[in-house]
């Protein structure tokens, strides 16, 4: 039997216990003769890191006050029967062994479930069963426990030289910053004033995945799932949000049927109530997708972190806003590092950031634990004369992938009545020179002014209007 033979491992062979014992469980013991062995092993594991002689072994059983004399009997008679070939492969008996453990957890995970679906089990209810599932499938032995530097060398270098798997954007200028576009297991986010375009930008950016041929799933709290399926096919069709009500249905259908026939991706938008959802619940959403519909996103849009649950922490009580939704940040990153996607999501601004032509972190509402946790951070502004060039400013903020005074700003094209984003012309970055003050309707000009003091003038860039250098204490619009 292969517990008997994992058994007789543990207990003759210390490189072969070291290297399974921590993906061992008793659960995957079935006879009671077994598991108390088991169990009284990785005992002595813990308490004396090393593997126990017979007699130890024997010594510790026989001091259990829960066993019989005949059960008693049978465990010493199995412990004198453990015998290990010392010419066994070590690798294969590790082998053998893990597909003892998947095979092991997939046979209580069934019986488990049954037991829920029988209405018998005392915790779980019928949701639990994907999580069962998933959970015993996931079963393997991980014997990466960390990047040795001096002997890894040769892997580390070939990490330098190859190319990381990115989702890129359909602008040039993110994709530069950015180095290619978001990675996996990355927290974005995108910082704004209300009406400025964060949703604009999320489903623009979606709609480009798709068509790069990505799966892409839109999670909106603040939007039902048909207004932001309307942004989409807006920018999708090239036309305006009101040509969208008057179009006949057999051209709608045409031009579907066109963009489906030019992309591989599939775009899945999901609303759930303002306040009412989180990580737990867009975790259970991304397993059922894959088992419904073999689904699983490339890139996660959040529409908006803010309006988030938490699953650890509750509003309200003694949890303040800075707390609230840093634990937020957290449980979205880690969910974006356990599904190996990117997700880019959204924050307001605070009030005086909503009036000022130059965000910074500071600017960030509620909590700054948001701009701490995330990897890349960016704000959009949109001033009159931005708006009647038809044209949104991008500021870098935070970015664990490059030089945030590489590009500090630059400007963007938007078509609001198509909901479309595309590259400004190159004379339009040409307007954003390095020497200069930033537009600034609100005490930011004293922030730059102090930027350019401390000799940082020539990664301030300053958008340039045609109005006269008559108000000097305005920021710096010339």
């Amino acid at each position: 039997m292969i517990e008997n033979t994992v058994l007789a491992g543990l207990l003759h062979n210390e490189d072969y216990m070291r290297r399974v014992v921590p993906f061992l469980s008793e659960d995957y013991f079935g006879d009671f003769t077994d598991k108390t062995i088991f169990k009284s092993i990785v005992k002595y594991i813990s308490d004396y890191n090393g593997i126990p002689t017979r007699e130890a072994l024997r010594i510790s059983i026989e001091e259990k006050d829960n066993i019989s004399d005949d059960q008693y009997k049978n465990i010493v008679e199995t412990i004198d029967a453990l015998e290990y070939d010392d010419k066994t492969d070590i690798d294969w008996i590790v082998d053998k062994t893990e597909k003892f453990c998947q095979d092991k957890a997939v046979f209580n995970a069934v019986r488990e479930a049954i037991l829920v679906l029988d209405g018998a089990h005392q915790e779980l209810d019928k949701g639990s069963i994907p999580d069962l599932l998933s959970t015993a499938l996931g079963v393997s032995f991980d014997q990466a426990i960390g990047h040795d530097f001096l002997e890894d060398t040769e892997g580390r270098y070939e990490f330098y030289h190859s190319k990381e798997d990115k989702v890129g954007f359909d602008l040039d200028l993110f994709n530069k910053i950015t180095k290619g576009g978001l990675s996996r297991k990355s927290l974005s986010i995108c910082l704004a004033g209300t009406g400025v375009g964060k949703t604009l930008f999320m489903t623009h950016c979606a709609a480009a995945n798709l068509m790069d041929g990505k799966n892409v799933l839109y999670i909106t709290m603040e939007m039902a799932e048909e207004k932001i399926s309307e942004r989409i096919d807006a920018n999708l069709m090239n036309t305006t949000m009101d040509s969208l009500q008057d179009m006949p249905k057999d051209v709608f259908m045409k031009r579907i049927n066109r963009v489906k026939a030019k992309t591989t991706g599939k775009l899945i938008v999901k609303e759930y109530p303002t306040a009412s959802a989180g990580s737990s619940h867009f975790r259970h959403l991304l397993n059922e997708l894959k088992l419904k519909k073999n689904f699983m996103p490339d890139i996660i849009y959040i529409d908006y972190l803010n309006i988030c649950t938490s699953a650890r922490m509750k509003a309200g009580g003694n949890v303040n806003s800075y707390t609230l939704i840093k634990a937020i940040a957290e449980e979205l990153r880690g969910l974006a590092v356990e599904f190996n996607v990117p997700i880019l999501s959204a924050t307001q601004t605070t009030r005086t950031g909503y009036s000022s032509s130059d965000l910074n972190l500071e600017d960030t509402s509620e909590s700054f634990g948001l701009p701490a946790t995330a990897d890349f951070m960016f704000g959009l502004i949109s001033t009159e004369e931005l708006e009647g060039l038809g044209q949104l400013m991008v500021k870098q903020l935070k970015n664990r992938w490059g030089d945030t005074n590489t590009l500090k700003r630059f400007v963007i094209g938007v078509d609001r009545s198509k909901m479309k984003l595309y590259d400004a012309e190159e004379s339009a970055q040409q307007g954003l020179v390095n020497d200069g003050p930033v537009a600034d309707k609100g005490a930011f000009g004293e922030r730059m002014k102090a930027e350019r003091n401390d000799g940082n003038s020539n990664n301030v860039l300053s958008y340039r209007s045609n109005k006269p250098k008559s108000k000097p204490d305005f920021g710096g619009l010339k």
